[in-house]
């Protein structure tokens, strides 16, 4: 298909206008668009080009509501057709236990926690087409409450994305909900008065660049003076900063490495070392290509209580990452840091094929950075969630990969967590580009379920595991569902948010 950048950086289904425009260099084109309105954009040949493009690709794809898996035939059918990957795409080990067929779960008329839903909303014609023209940044904010799934929705028109939003307690502050913006890159703390969320900001700045985004955070006491620091990933001159909060409800912002033209997409928090000091970790990267050629990445490390000079703990030679997970999966006491490496590709005849698969690498304290141990190979171009959790309540950790189009994948460390993990596959007939996920015990019944935007069906949903496989419910259905590409969900207390 010849639309704009996402056949290039990934090819195994066909593109929605949404996902063209947020994945080009690194998912900024929706950003490009966005900041080029104002300059007079449609007058550039390169995005005159693009949007004729567009015009081509777009008319085949207006699709339905697809609660059910239905919807546009046709349109699903092009896209399905590489649901497996082409079959260059399906080399490496990948085979697996099959997903067991899927019964309706049944979630608990109330619960104490609900889920922060961040995501980039695309404009929809009259005729259900995805416009690529980027709305305000979108929060959805689900609840359940007597046996309904409610939704508050929060947007912000200084964004056209939130990467991320999460629920934060400031010491001696008033609770909020954190979100992070991009074009206008900025971090606010939200706070529910009178029946209406109002918000601070909390940081912003013109990086300098072509893209402006605040684009993950995480939180923990990385100085140990007991405070919550906020760890923050930018795009696209390399910014990695804390945000410390300090008196009368100030915050302190570090900036402690910067790197012209690029961006880094993730931070995870741990002690991978053991010495009780926690650490957090980024994933530098070149912006995507999109002609399949090299893209190189590192995983650093940062120690902001001991000076916070940036350490290489992964080479990924030319290959990259956007995706990490730092935690104790194999239950040993310490924590391990996981690498959703990319795929490699190249262009062969003006068309991209993959050489070597999606690989999910392990690093301990010590391990050489160009020596990570694979534990798993996936047939996908993309893999941008890792999540962990204890799904069958047993106590021991899985992990929950969700590549962009070849399903949801439990992974389960064996005898030896240092070999090849157990794979088995949740649910095949669920994607996207994203493919946002989170394992989080939301019920307080003791098992973690898995909450999942699957994007190109139009979905999030709730799995659930029921001795043998997993259940599904879904949560809320969209009307067309690839306006709309999700980057994060995070759970939150439902009180927090009423």
């Amino acid at each position: 298909m010849l639309a704009l950048g996402l056949a290039l950086a990934y090819g195994e289904r066909r593109a929605s206008a949404a996902e063209r425009f947020s994945q080009s260099a690194g998912s900024d084109v929706m950003e490009r668009q966005t900041q080029n309105t104002r300059k007079g954009w449609i007058k550039h040949p390169v995005w005159m080009v693009a949007l004729g493009l567009l015009a081509l690709t777009l008319a085949p794809m207006a699709c339905g509501n697809t609660a059910e898996g239905k919807g546009d035939k046709s349109a699903n059918a092009a896209a399905d057709k590489g649901a497996g990957g082409d079959k260059q795409a399906q080399q490496g080990d990948d085979k697996g236990d099959k997903a067991k067929p899927m019964a309706a779960a049944k979630a608990p008329a109330d619960m104490a926690k609900g889920l922060l839903v961040a995501i980039s909303q695309f404009q929809v014609d009259e005729n259900k087409k995805v416009i690529p023209k980027p709305g305000p940044a979108k929060l959805e904010i689900i609840t359940r409450e007597g046996g309904k799934w409610n939704t508050q929705v929060i947007e912000d028109p200084d964004s056209n994305v939130f990467h991320k939003a999460f629920y934060y307690e400031p010491p001696g502050g008033e609770p909020g909900i954190v979100t992070l913006g991009g074009m206008n890159a900025s971090v606010k703390i939200w706070r529910k008065k009178g029946g209406k969320w109002t918000a601070e900001t909390i940081w912003t700045k013109d990086f300098g660049g072509k893209f402006n985004r605040m684009r993950d955070a995480e939180v923990g006491d990385l100085y140990g003076d007991g405070k919550p620091v906020m760890a923050v990933a930018t795009h696209d001159q390399g910014i990695v900063a804390t945000i410390s909060p300090g008196a009368e409800g100030k915050f302190e912002v570090k900036e402690i490495d910067k790197k012209e033209n690029t961006f880094v997409h993730e931070i995870e928090i741990g002690d991978i070392d053991g010495d009780k000091t926690l650490e957090f970790y980024s994933t530098p990267s070149e912006p995507n290509k999109l002609d399949g050629s090299v893209q190189t990445g590192l995983v650093m490390r940062y120690v902001p209580s001991k000076g916070g000079e940036p350490t290489v703990v992964a080479n990924l030679g030319n290959r990259h990452a956007k995706e990490i997970l730092v935690a104790d999966v194999d239950g040993d006491g310490k924590d391990e840091l996981y690498v959703a490496v990319e795929a490699e590709t190249e262009k062969v005849n003006k068309k991209i094929r993959v050489k070597s698969p999606v690989e999910i690498r392990r690093y301990d304290a010590g391990t050489d950075p160009t020596k990570g141990v694979v534990i798993a190979k996936l047939k996908d171009r993309l893999c941008r969630f890792l999540t962990y959790g204890d799904v069958d309540g047993d106590g021991k950790k899985e992990m929950v990969a969700a590549p962009f189009s070849s399903g949801l994948w439990l992974l389960r460390p064996g005898s030896d967590p240092k070999g090849t993990w157990g794979k088995t596959l949740i649910d095949k007939d669920s994607s996207g580009f994203e493919h946002t996920s989170l394992l989080a015990d939301l019920d307080g019944d003791g098992k973690d379920e898995l909450y999942v935007a699957s994007d190109r069906q139009g979905e999030v949903r709730r799995y659930d595991w029921n001795g043998s496989g997993f259940d599904k419910t879904v949560i809320s259905t969209r009307e067309v569902p690839k306006s709309v590409i999700t980057w994060n969900i995070m759970p939150v207390p439902a009180k927090a948010v009423k």
